[in-house]
């Protein structure tokens, strides 16, 4: 049986990610240990005491995510975890996809992350941007509430996540943002509520960031997967070390086609999705999208979880 592994964003993160996995595996904390050499200050000891005002700051939430998922994937494979047929991520999980496919070196990708955290940061004044999830409607009459919100009163406002269906985000100016929120509860949305976050990612206001990021990709080496990857930006393989860095730079200004990424998944034969790295935000994502029998979903975040996912790995190998 044909496996994905999925790597989770912004959202996941939570204070005592991946205790009981440090606890049983040293490969964790030797890769926090890593990415603090190049952070600078102590990342194991923040995911682990908090503040969790701290760890949810952008710019910091960033590292600790791709080294929670860069350190499961470690201790998956130590246990003698497969490779997976495929590889893709949730907005930051993409950087932390390519690191696990061989394109991105580690300790490059963590001083890359901390600065798309940056200048996501610095791209809009403190208070201006904002996110919303929007509930129960379909793509286009979310689409639909944004235009009128800003025809209504001027400023941006623009699906950011598509990531389940019923399911999408919304981001861009406040005031916008929430004119788009009363047009979506007109048109019968179940929940329209505003996301505890200033900035608005993968909209358009995210332009200026992207260059600035682009300014910095092109010093690092990206190499060719060596794992099949899929970029969530437009839910297709690529290879290209070229490609690969345009679509990191056009994915912060962009939405995160999550729903059409796990459909064009399971469409290339993919029959168990697995999320790698803390919580499990993207498996309840994913078991909306496709119900079909046969499908399973699972999530590593600790030992228990992952020896359930190398029985049934290795179950469907011997089948």
């Amino acid at each position: 049986m044909s496996f994905a592994f999925v790597f989770p964003g912004q959202g996941s993160q939570s204070v005592g990610m991946l205790g009981a996995l440090a606890a049983a595996d040293a490969s964790v904390r030797a890769t926090f240990e890593e990415a603090s050499g190049v952070l600078g200050y102590d990342l194991w000891k923040l995911v682990s005491e908090g503040p969790e005002a701290e760890l949810n700051a952008t710019a910091r939430t960033q590292p600790a995510l791709l080294a929670a998922g860069v350190a499961t994937w470690r201790a998956w494979r130590a246990r003698g975890g497969a490779e997976p047929a495929v590889v893709c991520g949730h907005s930051l999980g993409e950087f932390t996809a390519l690191v696990c496919a061989e394109a991105l070196e580690f300790r490059a990708a963590v001083g890359l992350v901390r600065y798309r955290g940056e200048v996501m940061q610095e791209a809009v004044p403190a208070g201006t941007g904002a996110m919303a999830a929007i509930l129960g409607l379909e793509d286009a009459q979310i689409e639909a509430a944004c235009r009128e919100a800003a025809a209504a009163g001027g400023g941006i406002v623009e699906p950011a996540n598509f990531n389940s269906p019923g399911q999408v985000v919304i981001a861009g100016e406040a005031a916008a943002v929430e004119r788009a929120i009363a047009a979506a509860k007109a048109r019968g949305a179940k929940r329209a509520v505003a996301l505890p976050v200033s900035v608005p990612s993968h909209s358009s206001l995210m332009r200026g960031a992207a260059e600035r990021l682009r300014g910095r990709l092109s010093g690092l080496t990206l190499k060719t997967p060596r794992l099949r990857y899929v970029s969530a930006v437009d839910a297709t393989a690529h290879a290209e070390p070229a490609e690969i860095r345009d679509l990191l730079v056009r994915q912060l200004s962009s939405p995160v086609r999550w729903t059409d990424t796990v459909r064009a998944l399971i469409e290339s034969g993919v029959e168990e999705i697995v999320e790698c790295g803390p919580g499990r935000v993207l498996t309840g994502l994913n078991r909306r999208i496709e119900r079909r029998a046969g499908l399973e979903f699972l999530a590593l975040e600790d030992p228990e979880s992952i020896a359930a996912a190398l029985a049934a790995t290795r179950e469907d190998t011997h089948a």
